[in-house]
């Protein structure tokens, strides 16, 4: 089992390039790479005041210098979600380098390839100690400072795989449909008490991440994204869009909308596909991708993990679902509210709990 980490922060302000102290405050947990760092830099781009939560140094510290060149203040702490207390001490620390927090995602997450009676034990409850349990502690240090100010937003990175669980990912596929049941719950204690916070669980399709880079693999080759494959910037720019509007849950792009459709019309047929498809199509012995592969599982890389994974010849870099929010957004005036998230929108009411 991996050492208990120590959690240590550091505020990254440059003397020229302090930013703007009334800007908001976001915390993204897992924020050293992939989705995590590539939202990082959108907020930072909308002027946002960034805060990064990982267990790497190294990725911090990039990720950190990616926020730092677009001129916002950020501030970094190294803690593994898994450990609450650490958690709890790291959003202290940005909090207080930074304001109080109006943004909280969870984004760190794990996972392995390979059939469950060949995945070990302790493998299994990393994943779900990581995935799912990290998000747990993440929503509770993020509602026990939102709570008592009555605002803020909470967005859980989730994925397809909460609908419909796929082979050789059972650890990552049962803490992703644990992840659902745990937002519908708090979303409806909110919506009891009457909190003005909101907690949105969103469901990216198959992105182009170092993820599988650094997943564990029993299978002989390195496990990768099922086709259709998107690039990370277009789940950053509906992560980013979703916190701005009250949403119960948002599936990402129109490809995990049809894939959830047709498990409630046709389950069946996606059964039969799911079959078809077969192991083969989740693993890969392309050069780069094992080049790449270094598993993460326990211990944190020593080299900064990048945006995107080894798939960009494969990955879409459009989603007209997300052109159709983007341009929704604007017409409701959503962009000239980014730097206020607790302002009621213009489009959605505290009851609104679309999906799509």
């Amino acid at each position: 089992m991996p050492k208990q980490l120590r959690t240590a922060c550091a505020c990254d302000l440059e003397p020229n390039q302090m930013g703007d102290n009334e800007a908001p405050v976001v915390i993204i947990t897992g924020g050293s790479s992939g989705i995590g760092r590539c939202t990082a830099e959108l907020f930072a781009r909308r002027g946002w005041r960034v805060g990064l939560i990982a267990r790497g140094q190294a990725g911090l510290r990039a990720a950190c210098d990616d926020v730092k060149r677009l001129g916002t203040m950020t501030a970094m702490a190294l803690a593994d979600v898994t450990d609450p207390v650490a958690l709890e001490a790291a959003a202290a620390c940005i909090e207080q380098a930074l304001g109080s927090i109006d943004v909280w995602i969870n984004c760190a997450g794990n996972g392995t390839f390979g059939r469950f009676v060949d995945t070990p034990a302790e493998e299994f409850r990393r994943v779900t100690d990581v995935t799912y349990l990290g998000t747990v502690n993440g929503t509770r240090v993020a509602l026990q400072r939102m709570l008592p100010r009555d605002h803020g937003r909470v967005v859980n990175v989730c994925s397809a795989v909460a609908f419909r669980g796929m082979p050789l990912l059972s650890s990552y596929s049962g803490a992703k449909h644990a992840m659902r049941g745990f937002g519908q719950s708090i979303q409806a204690e909110l919506s009891q008490d009457k909190s003005k916070v909101w907690l949105t669980t969103v469901f990216p399709p198959a992105v182009n991440t170092p993820f599988f880079d650094h997943a564990v693999s029993h299978m002989g080759e390195v496990g990768r994204p099922m086709s259709p494959v998107y690039q990370p910037e277009i789940v950053a720019e509906a992560i980013y869009l979703v916190a701005m509007a009250r949403r119960r849950e948002m599936s990402i792009t129109f490809t995990t909308i049809l894939f959830s459709l047709c498990l409630r019309l046709v389950p069946g047929l996606v059964s039969r596909a799911i079959r078809k498809l077969g192991y083969s199509g989740q693993l890969t012995n392309q050069a780069e991708s094992v080049t790449r592969h270094r598993p993460t599982l326990f211990t944190a890389s020593d080299h900064a993990s990048p945006v995107r994974g080894a798939f960009d010849a494969q990955a879409r870099s459009r989603s007209t679902h997300v052109i159709i929010l983007r341009m929704l957004a604007r017409v409701s005036g959503t962009p000239r509210r980014a730097l206020h998230p607790g302002a009621p929108s213009a489009t959605t009411s505290p009851a609104d709990d679309s999906s799509a």
